[in-house]
Protein backbone atom coordinates (compact mmCIF):
# COMPACT_ATOMS: atom_id res chain seq x y z
CA UNK A 1 0.00 0.00 0.00
CA UNK A 2 1.40 3.42 -0.88
CA UNK A 3 2.92 5.91 2.29
CA UNK A 4 1.02 8.70 -0.08
CA UNK A 5 0.93 11.69 2.55
CA UNK A 6 -0.90 13.91 -0.28
CA UNK A 7 -3.69 16.31 1.74
CA UNK A 8 -6.39 14.51 -0.35
CA UNK A 9 -5.67 11.47 1.56
CA UNK A 10 -6.80 12.56 5.17
CA UNK A 11 -6.26 8.85 6.72
CA UNK A 12 -3.19 6.77 5.59
CA UNK A 13 -3.58 3.11 5.71
CA UNK A 14 -0.43 0.76 5.58
CA UNK A 15 0.74 -2.66 6.73
CA UNK A 16 4.10 -2.99 8.01
CA UNK A 17 5.40 -5.82 8.80
CA UNK A 18 3.38 -7.78 11.08
CA UNK A 19 0.67 -4.82 11.88
CA UNK A 20 -1.68 -2.99 9.91
CA UNK A 21 -1.44 0.70 10.68
CA UNK A 22 -3.60 3.21 10.77
CA UNK A 23 -2.72 7.29 10.77
CA UNK A 24 -5.25 10.17 11.12
CA UNK A 25 -3.79 12.77 8.37
CA UNK A 26 -5.78 15.87 9.01
CA UNK A 27 -3.41 17.65 10.81
CA UNK A 28 -4.51 20.95 10.03
CA UNK A 29 -7.89 20.29 11.55
CA UNK A 30 -5.88 18.33 14.40
CA UNK A 31 -7.13 14.78 12.85
CA UNK A 32 -10.66 15.65 13.55
CA UNK A 33 -12.67 12.31 12.27
CA UNK A 34 -15.39 12.70 9.41
CA UNK A 35 -17.31 10.61 7.94
CA UNK A 36 -15.05 9.99 4.56
CA UNK A 37 -12.14 8.98 7.55
CA UNK A 38 -14.65 6.79 9.43
CA UNK A 39 -15.57 5.16 6.29
CA UNK A 40 -11.88 4.61 5.13
CA UNK A 41 -11.58 3.32 8.90
CA UNK A 42 -14.06 0.74 9.21
CA UNK A 43 -13.61 -1.68 6.43
CA UNK A 44 -9.90 -1.55 6.53
CA UNK A 45 -9.99 -2.21 10.50
CA UNK A 46 -12.36 -5.64 9.62
CA UNK A 47 -9.89 -7.16 6.91
CA UNK A 48 -7.27 -6.66 8.58
CA UNK A 49 -9.21 -8.12 11.86
CA UNK A 50 -9.82 -11.20 9.12
CA UNK A 51 -6.69 -11.50 7.54
CA UNK A 52 -4.33 -14.70 8.91
CA UNK A 53 -1.29 -12.08 8.09
CA UNK A 54 -1.78 -9.53 10.36
CA UNK A 55 -1.14 -9.62 14.01
CA UNK A 56 -1.58 -6.48 15.59
CA UNK A 57 -3.23 -3.09 14.82
CA UNK A 58 -2.04 0.24 15.41
CA UNK A 59 -3.36 3.74 15.36
CA UNK A 60 -2.04 7.60 15.70
CA UNK A 61 -2.37 10.79 13.85
CA UNK A 62 0.16 13.03 11.94
CA UNK A 63 1.38 16.21 12.64
CA UNK A 64 2.67 15.82 16.39
CA UNK A 65 -0.18 18.19 17.88
CA UNK A 66 -2.61 15.90 17.83
CA UNK A 67 -4.17 12.12 18.04
CA UNK A 68 -7.67 13.29 17.04
CA UNK A 69 -9.09 16.56 18.55
CA UNK A 70 -12.71 15.01 18.17
CA UNK A 71 -15.48 14.85 15.54
CA UNK A 72 -16.34 17.23 12.82
CA UNK A 73 -18.70 19.35 14.56
CA UNK A 74 -18.66 22.02 12.34
CA UNK A 75 -19.87 19.19 9.60
CA UNK A 76 -22.61 17.61 11.47
CA UNK A 77 -24.10 21.32 13.16
CA UNK A 78 -24.99 21.97 9.33
CA UNK A 79 -25.87 18.99 8.62
CA UNK A 80 -28.33 18.83 11.46
CA UNK A 81 -29.80 22.37 10.63
CA UNK A 82 -30.19 21.78 7.00
CA UNK A 83 -32.11 18.36 8.16
CA UNK A 84 -29.23 16.60 6.26
CA UNK A 85 -28.37 12.55 6.41
CA UNK A 86 -25.14 13.40 7.29
CA UNK A 87 -26.49 14.42 10.94
CA UNK A 88 -27.68 10.54 11.30
CA UNK A 89 -24.96 9.37 9.46
CA UNK A 90 -22.03 10.05 11.27
CA UNK A 91 -23.15 8.98 14.77
CA UNK A 92 -24.22 5.87 12.95
CA UNK A 93 -20.86 4.70 11.29
CA UNK A 94 -18.83 6.49 14.00
CA UNK A 95 -20.42 3.93 16.68
CA UNK A 96 -20.58 1.02 14.69
CA UNK A 97 -16.65 1.72 14.44
CA UNK A 98 -16.37 2.48 18.00
CA UNK A 99 -17.93 -1.05 18.70
CA UNK A 100 -15.45 -2.48 16.36
CA UNK A 101 -12.70 -1.12 18.12
CA UNK A 102 -14.29 -2.58 20.86
CA UNK A 103 -14.92 -6.45 19.87
CA UNK A 104 -11.41 -6.48 17.53
CA UNK A 105 -10.19 -9.59 18.27
CA UNK A 106 -6.61 -8.52 16.94
CA UNK A 107 -4.53 -6.81 19.80
CA UNK A 108 -5.19 -3.04 18.81
CA UNK A 109 -2.72 0.11 19.94
CA UNK A 110 -3.65 3.49 19.83
CA UNK A 111 -0.65 5.99 20.33
CA UNK A 112 -2.84 9.11 22.42
CA UNK A 113 0.08 11.06 21.46
CA UNK A 114 -1.06 15.10 21.85
CA UNK A 115 -5.24 15.92 22.30
CA UNK A 116 -7.34 13.42 22.61
CA UNK A 117 -10.49 14.39 22.78
CA UNK A 118 -14.39 12.89 21.63
CA UNK A 119 -14.31 11.42 18.56
CA UNK A 120 -10.47 10.44 19.33
CA UNK A 121 -11.59 8.90 22.65
CA UNK A 122 -13.83 6.63 20.77
CA UNK A 123 -10.79 5.52 18.14
CA UNK A 124 -9.08 4.79 21.56
CA UNK A 125 -10.51 3.85 24.60
CA UNK A 126 -11.85 0.78 23.34
CA UNK A 127 -9.20 -0.82 22.14
CA UNK A 128 -6.88 -3.27 24.67
CA UNK A 129 -3.75 -0.45 24.58
CA UNK A 130 -3.73 3.18 24.75
CA UNK A 131 -0.10 4.65 24.90
CA UNK A 132 -0.28 8.18 26.58
CA UNK A 133 2.76 10.37 26.26
CA UNK A 134 3.95 13.65 28.30
CA UNK A 135 1.94 15.66 25.07
CA UNK A 136 -1.60 14.19 25.68
CA UNK A 137 -4.41 16.56 26.50
CA UNK A 138 -7.37 14.16 27.13
CA UNK A 139 -11.13 15.78 27.96
CA UNK A 140 -14.94 15.15 27.08
CA UNK A 141 -15.80 18.37 26.76
CA UNK A 142 -19.24 18.09 25.06
CA UNK A 143 -21.07 19.11 27.95
CA UNK A 144 -20.23 23.00 27.16
CA UNK A 145 -21.67 22.83 23.60
CA UNK A 146 -24.88 20.83 24.57
CA UNK A 147 -24.41 17.58 23.30
CA UNK A 148 -23.07 14.43 25.71
CA UNK A 149 -19.60 12.51 26.35
CA UNK A 150 -20.77 10.13 23.22
CA UNK A 151 -18.41 7.20 21.30
CA UNK A 152 -19.14 4.67 24.24
CA UNK A 153 -18.36 7.52 27.14
CA UNK A 154 -21.68 5.73 29.16
CA UNK A 155 -19.47 2.61 28.94
CA UNK A 156 -15.72 3.97 30.19
CA UNK A 157 -16.26 6.65 32.48
CA UNK A 158 -18.43 4.74 35.16
CA UNK A 159 -16.11 1.92 35.12
CA UNK A 160 -13.22 4.72 35.90
CA UNK A 161 -12.05 4.49 39.69
CA UNK A 162 -14.56 5.90 42.13
CA UNK A 163 -16.51 8.85 40.30
CA UNK A 164 -13.33 10.71 38.26
CA UNK A 165 -15.98 9.99 35.07
CA UNK A 166 -18.74 11.35 36.24
CA UNK A 167 -16.04 14.30 37.40
CA UNK A 168 -14.56 14.38 33.94
CA UNK A 169 -18.20 14.19 32.34
CA UNK A 170 -19.79 16.56 33.73
CA UNK A 171 -16.76 19.23 33.69
CA UNK A 172 -15.06 18.37 30.65
CA UNK A 173 -11.93 18.29 32.78
CA UNK A 174 -8.76 18.21 31.12
CA UNK A 175 -6.27 15.32 31.63
CA UNK A 176 -2.78 15.80 30.68
CA UNK A 177 0.66 13.38 30.21
CA UNK A 178 0.96 10.87 33.03
CA UNK A 179 -2.18 11.68 34.54
CA UNK A 180 -4.27 10.00 31.55
CA UNK A 181 -2.92 7.13 32.23
CA UNK A 182 -3.01 7.60 36.38
CA UNK A 183 -6.74 7.97 35.69
CA UNK A 184 -7.48 4.59 33.59
CA UNK A 185 -7.86 5.93 30.15
CA UNK A 186 -4.45 5.14 28.96
CA UNK A 187 -2.67 1.65 29.79
CA UNK A 188 0.92 2.69 29.07
CA UNK A 189 3.08 5.93 28.99
CA UNK A 190 6.03 6.81 26.85
CA UNK A 191 8.17 9.74 26.12
CA UNK A 192 6.54 11.36 22.41
CA UNK A 193 10.07 10.83 20.81
CA UNK A 194 9.75 7.09 21.96
CA UNK A 195 7.19 6.43 19.78
CA UNK A 196 8.98 6.18 15.82
CA UNK A 197 10.82 3.20 17.83
CA UNK A 198 8.04 1.58 19.76
CA UNK A 199 6.22 1.43 16.37
CA UNK A 200 9.33 0.03 15.11
CA UNK A 201 9.86 -2.74 17.21
CA UNK A 202 5.32 -3.43 17.37
CA UNK A 203 6.02 -3.90 13.73
CA UNK A 204 8.40 -6.43 13.96
CA UNK A 205 7.28 -8.74 16.62
CA UNK A 206 7.19 -12.57 14.59
CA UNK A 207 3.73 -13.16 14.84
CA UNK A 208 2.85 -11.71 18.23
CA UNK A 209 0.10 -12.46 20.48
CA UNK A 210 -1.64 -9.84 22.35
CA UNK A 211 0.66 -10.88 25.57
CA UNK A 212 3.54 -10.31 23.73
CA UNK A 213 2.42 -6.61 22.10
CA UNK A 214 1.58 -6.23 26.12
CA UNK A 215 5.64 -7.13 27.22
CA UNK A 216 6.79 -4.73 24.69
CA UNK A 217 4.49 -1.82 25.92
CA UNK A 218 5.50 -2.60 29.21
CA UNK A 219 9.36 -2.67 28.84
CA UNK A 220 8.80 0.68 27.32
CA UNK A 221 6.30 1.88 29.93
CA UNK A 222 8.76 0.82 33.11
CA UNK A 223 11.87 2.92 31.14
CA UNK A 224 9.75 6.26 30.70
CA UNK A 225 10.75 8.70 33.96
CA UNK A 226 9.14 11.18 32.77
CA UNK A 227 7.05 12.64 35.75
CA UNK A 228 7.20 9.58 38.02
CA UNK A 229 6.91 10.83 41.01
CA UNK A 230 4.59 12.84 40.29
CA UNK A 231 1.04 12.58 42.13
CA UNK A 232 -1.89 12.25 40.41
CA UNK A 233 -3.31 15.60 39.82
CA UNK A 234 -7.10 14.58 41.43
CA UNK A 235 -5.13 12.52 44.51
CA UNK A 236 -5.69 15.63 46.70
CA UNK A 237 -9.56 16.42 45.54
CA UNK A 238 -10.20 12.33 45.45
CA UNK A 239 -12.45 11.93 48.53
CA UNK A 240 -14.49 15.69 47.60
CA UNK A 241 -15.24 13.86 43.93
CA UNK A 242 -16.00 10.30 45.19
CA UNK A 243 -18.40 11.99 47.97
CA UNK A 244 -20.07 15.10 45.93
CA UNK A 245 -20.67 13.04 42.63
CA UNK A 246 -22.08 10.13 44.20
CA UNK A 247 -25.88 11.22 44.18
CA UNK A 248 -28.99 10.22 42.49
CA UNK A 249 -29.66 13.54 40.47
CA UNK A 250 -27.88 16.28 38.82
CA UNK A 251 -29.05 18.75 41.34
CA UNK A 252 -28.27 16.83 44.44
CA UNK A 253 -25.25 16.95 42.75
CA UNK A 254 -25.08 20.91 42.59
CA UNK A 255 -26.52 20.88 45.98
CA UNK A 256 -23.44 18.33 47.80
CA UNK A 257 -20.95 21.21 45.58
CA UNK A 258 -22.83 24.20 47.28
CA UNK A 259 -23.26 22.66 50.44
CA UNK A 260 -19.32 22.04 50.35
CA UNK A 261 -18.43 25.61 49.85
CA UNK A 262 -14.86 25.01 49.34
CA UNK A 263 -12.76 26.38 46.83
CA UNK A 264 -12.64 23.18 44.73
CA UNK A 265 -16.52 22.37 45.13
CA UNK A 266 -17.34 26.49 44.08
CA UNK A 267 -15.05 25.89 41.38
CA UNK A 268 -16.70 23.24 40.06
CA UNK A 269 -20.00 24.31 40.75
CA UNK A 270 -18.85 27.27 38.57
CA UNK A 271 -17.72 25.46 35.71
CA UNK A 272 -20.88 23.06 35.55
CA UNK A 273 -23.28 26.03 35.83
CA UNK A 274 -21.82 26.84 32.33
CA UNK A 275 -22.96 23.44 30.92
CA UNK A 276 -26.01 23.30 29.18
CA UNK A 277 -28.73 22.04 31.71
CA UNK A 278 -29.91 19.22 29.48
CA UNK A 279 -26.34 17.58 28.18
CA UNK A 280 -25.81 17.78 32.22
CA UNK A 281 -29.13 15.74 32.61
CA UNK A 282 -28.69 13.57 29.89
CA UNK A 283 -24.73 13.28 30.69
CA UNK A 284 -25.94 12.03 34.28
CA UNK A 285 -28.49 9.37 33.33
CA UNK A 286 -26.31 7.91 30.46
CA UNK A 287 -23.59 6.97 32.88
CA UNK A 288 -25.73 5.68 35.65
CA UNK A 289 -27.46 3.37 33.18
CA UNK A 290 -24.57 2.71 30.85
CA UNK A 291 -22.50 1.60 34.37
CA UNK A 292 -24.56 -2.18 33.90
CA UNK A 293 -24.70 -2.21 30.03
CA UNK A 294 -22.17 -3.40 27.79
CA UNK A 295 -21.05 -1.45 25.35
CA UNK A 296 -22.80 -2.64 22.43
CA UNK A 297 -26.13 -1.47 24.79
CA UNK A 298 -24.60 1.36 25.66
CA UNK A 299 -23.90 2.75 22.38
CA UNK A 300 -27.54 1.82 21.16
CA UNK A 301 -28.39 4.31 23.97
CA UNK A 302 -26.28 7.34 22.70
CA UNK A 303 -27.41 6.84 18.86
CA UNK A 304 -30.75 8.00 20.43
CA UNK A 305 -29.31 10.55 22.68
CA UNK A 306 -27.55 11.70 19.79
CA UNK A 307 -30.38 12.15 17.32
CA UNK A 308 -32.21 14.02 20.05
CA UNK A 309 -29.63 16.65 20.63
CA UNK A 310 -29.72 16.82 16.80
CA UNK A 311 -33.59 17.75 17.60
CA UNK A 312 -33.36 20.18 20.27
CA UNK A 313 -32.34 23.74 20.68
CA UNK A 314 -28.77 23.59 22.85
CA UNK A 315 -26.40 21.89 20.50
CA UNK A 316 -26.53 24.51 17.70
CA UNK A 317 -26.31 27.06 20.52
CA UNK A 318 -23.36 25.25 22.14
CA UNK A 319 -21.19 25.26 19.17
CA UNK A 320 -22.57 28.67 17.85
CA UNK A 321 -21.02 29.78 21.42
CA UNK A 322 -18.09 27.73 21.68
CA UNK A 323 -16.93 27.20 18.13
CA UNK A 324 -18.25 29.52 15.64
CA UNK A 325 -18.79 33.15 17.36
CA UNK A 326 -16.85 32.38 20.23
CA UNK A 327 -18.40 34.47 22.60
CA UNK A 328 -18.45 31.95 25.29
CA UNK A 329 -21.61 33.03 26.25
CA UNK A 330 -24.73 30.20 24.88
CA UNK A 331 -28.62 30.75 25.97
CA UNK A 332 -29.30 27.51 26.93
CA UNK A 333 -33.00 26.14 26.91
CA UNK A 334 -34.03 25.19 29.28
CA UNK A 335 -31.77 27.41 31.39
CA UNK A 336 -31.70 25.65 34.62
CA UNK A 337 -31.74 21.76 35.58
CA UNK A 338 -34.78 22.31 37.05
CA UNK A 339 -36.42 22.89 34.16
CA UNK A 340 -35.51 20.01 32.23
CA UNK A 341 -38.43 17.44 33.27
CA UNK A 342 -38.04 13.48 33.55
CA UNK A 343 -40.81 13.85 30.56
CA UNK A 344 -38.21 15.48 28.12
CA UNK A 345 -35.34 13.26 29.28
CA UNK A 346 -37.42 10.62 28.56
CA UNK A 347 -38.21 11.48 25.45
CA UNK A 348 -34.39 11.75 24.89
CA UNK A 349 -33.89 7.63 25.78
CA UNK A 350 -36.55 6.68 23.81
CA UNK A 351 -35.92 3.88 21.10
CA UNK A 352 -36.31 4.75 17.94
CA UNK A 353 -37.52 1.80 16.61
CA UNK A 354 -36.50 0.65 12.93
CA UNK A 355 -34.28 3.82 13.04
CA UNK A 356 -32.51 2.62 15.83
CA UNK A 357 -28.33 1.86 16.06
CA UNK A 358 -28.21 -1.65 14.88
CA UNK A 359 -24.75 -3.34 16.36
Amino acid sequence: MSKHTDSVHEVLLEKKGCAGIITMNRPKALNALNLPMIQQIYPQLKTWEADPETFLILIKGTGGKAFCAGGDIRAITDAGKAGGRLAQDFFREEYILNNAIGTCQKPYVALIDGITMGGGVGLSVHGHFRVATEKTLFAMPETAIGLFPDVGGGYFLPRLSGRIGYYLALTGFRLKGRDVQKAGIATHFVESEKLPALERDLTALKSPSKENVAELLNSYHVKCKIDQEKQFILDEHMEKINSMFSASSMEEIMQNLKKDGGPFALKQLETISKMSPTSLKMTFRQLQEGASMDLQDVLTMEYRLSQACMRGHDFYEGVRAVLIDKDQAPKWKPATLEEVTDEVLDSCFKSLGSNDLKL
